[in-house]
């Protein structure tokens, strides 16, 4: 019987990925390069494999789900929001913590926002999962960054044409208020705003399948922070059916050391392992 398989790619966009010149779209207001804002190393290799997988497996997949970081300027990890004491800008990849800001070392822009934010950073840090990065602008709405992948994005295109289904989006991250990294909640969930908390459908239609492929970008950030809240939350407790696609994804660089440990973790708690080529005898078989 043919088994339900679904794949869930998270954040393939060109932001992540580091793409040669000729993959870079131009910017037709001063003609330099677009350059991807965020290049994690041997993304675009990842993102490769992941499309020739699509294709090879185009009969087997029942759903692909794209997550896509979409962020506004002026949000709460980026450098346009903060300022140093004295007015100095804040560069990217600074940690912000609640002391620091108590201490005026770092402020928000905006002095009104600082009773808000402090209750932000109070409230992250209690949940012990991250301190405030401040990252270089990235997945803007509306800029070529936040595309997806040219190669994923054509070969979910031909899955779409020939299954006569459409690849469901999950956007992320609009809130500027919170960070975002996993795609089921953001890091500390907006009571006014119900896309940052917990997605109950989501979770509930992953579950449904009968083997979970996972891939997507970062291993150290997004992709570690929305399967640790699926295994958390899977209804049916069947990690086993979860696979991660190892050479589909890649750390952030210098946070290599996190993508081991969440893999290990995931390991121990039972969900696979694999790489895009031990998954498509499975995807060749189920048709």
């Amino acid at each position: 019987m043919k088994r339900n398989i679904q794949l869930l790619i998270i954040d393939p966009q060109n932001d992540f990925c580091d793409l040669p010149d000729a993959w870079q779209a131009a910017n037709p207001l001063n003609g330099q390069r677009a350059a991807p804002a965020l290049p994690v190393s041997g993304a675009h290799a990842d993102m490769q494999r992941l499309a020739a997988l699509i294709r090879a497996g185009q009969d087997a997949l029942a759903d692909i789900i794209v997550t896509l970081d979409s962020h506004h300027r002026v949000d709460i990890a980026h450098p346009p929001f903060w300022a140093q004491a004295g007015g100095s800008p804040v560069q990217p990849f600074t940690t912000i913590s609640a002391r620091q800001v108590r201490d005026g070392q770092y402020v928000p822009k905006d002095a009104t926002a600082l009773p808000r934010v402090l209750a932000y950073l109070d409230e992250l840090e209690a949940r012990g999962r991250y301190t405030l990065m401040v990252w270089p602008i990235h997945c803007e709405i509306g800029t070529w960054g936040n595309n997806v992948h040219a190669d994923v994005q054509s070969a979910c295109n031909a899955w779409e044409e020939k299954r006569l289904r459409t690849v469901k989006q999950v956007y992320k991250g609009a809130n500027p208020w919170t960070e975002h990294y996993s795609a089921m909640q953001a890091e500390v969930p907006d009571a006014a705003d119900p896309d940052t908390q917990l997605n109950q459908a989501l979770i509930a239609e992953l579950d449904r399948a009968d083997v979970l492929l996972i891939g997507g970008e970062a291993s150290s950030h997004c992709v570690k922070a929305t399967t640790e809240h699926i295994v958390d939350n899977l209804p049916s407790g069947r990690l086993d059916r979860v696979i991660l696609l190892t050479d589909c994804m890649s750390p952030v660089g210098g946070f290599e050391a996190q993508a081991e440990a969440f893999l290990a973790d995931m390991r121990s708690r039972g969900v696979q392992l694999a790489t895009s080529a031990d998954v498509l005898p499975l995807l060749q078989t189920n048709v």
